[in-house]
């Protein structure tokens, strides 16, 4: 059986809906305000009889862990926008800069023993030319 709300609830559930619209409407939501900014705006309803006493902490909690919720929902669709992004204009992942870094310091390695063969004149290192050029 539906439950019937009293006057009292559906003016809540009101207030509180346009609470968070004014949050909303204000930038990113709940995500930006303060407990103590819901706390303020909770303690104004209750002092215009639009919230009973006896039930503003109640809706305080609710308030901040909507916005709890809000943050992270928010925090998460910034993070799969910025990856979206860097992926779109091809910006290399920390796991490709490690791979290239690894190669880089394997030729490096292989370079400083060629060079170190080839200065020693035991044999020249096939594909290197020597630098003849005088400044």
């Amino acid at each position: 059986m539906p439950r019937a709300f009293s006057k009292t609830e559906s003016k809540e559930e009101e207030t509180m809906s346009d609470l968070l619209k004014k949050a909303i409407s204000l930038g990113v939501g709940l995500t930006v305000v303060s407990k103590e900014k819901v706390e303020k705006v909770v303690d104004e309803l209750v002092k215009r009889g639009e919230v009973a006493p006896s039930e503003s902490k109640a809706l305080v909690d609710r308030l901040i862990e909507r916005g709890e919720e809000e943050r992270g929902v928010f925090k998460s669709a910034v993070q799969e926008q910025v990856q979206r992004v860097l992926k779109d204009l091809n910006v290399p992942v920390k796991s490709d800069i490690s791979a290239l870094e690894e190669r880089i310091a394997v030729l490096e390695r292989r370079l400083a023993e060629l060079e170190g063969t080839s200065q020693e004149g035991t044999l020249p290192v096939e594909g290197i030319v020597p630098d003849t050029h005088t400044d």
